[in-house]
C-alpha cells in the first residue's frame, strides 16, 4: 500500500503540470481519491436534484473558495459529498488543470484516502457512489468528431458506458501519467455538447 501511495507521488513529482491562464473562468477542484484494496478511485454520480450536469458521471469537486488551495477544496468537497475527512499530508499532487465550455477551470487534485475508508454519501449531492479499480480505466479512450467543435470529444469506456470530459479527460490523464508514466495532454480534449451549460 505505502509503495503504491510512493509510486503515485513520485510519478505526480516528475509531471510537468500545466496550470491554465484562464481568469475570465471560475476556479474548481476535484478529487481523485484513491483507497485499497484495490488500489481504486472513488467516482459519483450527482444527484438528479442539482441544478448543474444532474445525474452525470463525476468526481467529488465543485468551486474553489476564496482563499483555498486546490488541495483544501478537492479535500472540503469529498467531506461534503461523501464525508471523507482527509488531511493535508493525503494531497499527492495535481494533474492539469482542465478548462470547461461551462465557464469553470478544473484543477484535479490526486489524494491518498487509505484502506477501506468509512464513507456516507451526502444524499442531496450524490446519487450513486463507486469505488472504481484503476485497472479499468486503464484502456483506451474513444473519440469522436462533431459538427460544434474542431476538437475531438473523449469517451472512456466504463460500466458498458462512456464517461465523457471534463471527467472522463482527467481520468485518462491520471492513467496515462500515473500508470504509464506519459505525459499526455487532455485540455484540448472537447466536452460533448449536452456538458456546454
Amino acid at each position: 500500500m505505502d509503495s503504491l501511495r510512493s509510486r503515485v507521488a513520485e510519478a505526480l513529482r516528475r509531471f510537468d503540470r500545466r496550470p491554465a491562464d484562464r481568469p475570465d473562468l471560475k476556479p474548481a477542484s476535484v478529487a481523485i481519491a484513491l483507497i485499497e484494496p484495490g488500489p481504486a478511485f472513488l467516482l459519483t454520480r450527482r444527484a438528479s436534484s442539482l441544478r448543474g450536469h444532474a445525474g452525470q458521471w463525476a468526481l467529488p469537486g465543485g468551486r474553489t473558495e476564496p482563499g483555498e488551495t486546490y488541495g483544501e477544496a478537492a479535500r472540503r468537497e469529498l467531506a461534503e459529498e461523501l464525508g471523507l475527512e482527509l488531511g493535508e499530508e493525503a494531497e499527492l499532487g495535481l494533474l492539469d488543470d482542465y478548462p470547461t465550455r461551462s465557464g469553470y477551470v478544473i484543477t484535479p487534485v490526486v489524494l491518498w484516502a487509505g484502506t477501506d475508508p468509512a464513507l456516507h454519501p451526502s444524499p442531496a449531492e450524490v446519487s450513486e457512489l463507486h469505488r472504481v479499480p484503476l485497472e479499468l480505466i486503464d484502456v483506451e479512450p474513444r473519440f469522436l468528431t462533431i459538427p460544434e467543435s474542431d476538437a475531438p470529444v473523449i469517451q472512456l469506456p466504463l460500466f458498458g458506458r462512456f464517461v465523457h470530459a471534463p471527467t472522463g479527460a482527467v481520468l485518462h490523464q491520471f492513467r496515462e501519467v500515473v500508470l504509464h508514466g506519459r505525459p499526455t495532454r487532455v485540455a484540448h480534449l472537447e466536452q460533448p455538447v449536452f456538458a456546454w451549460r
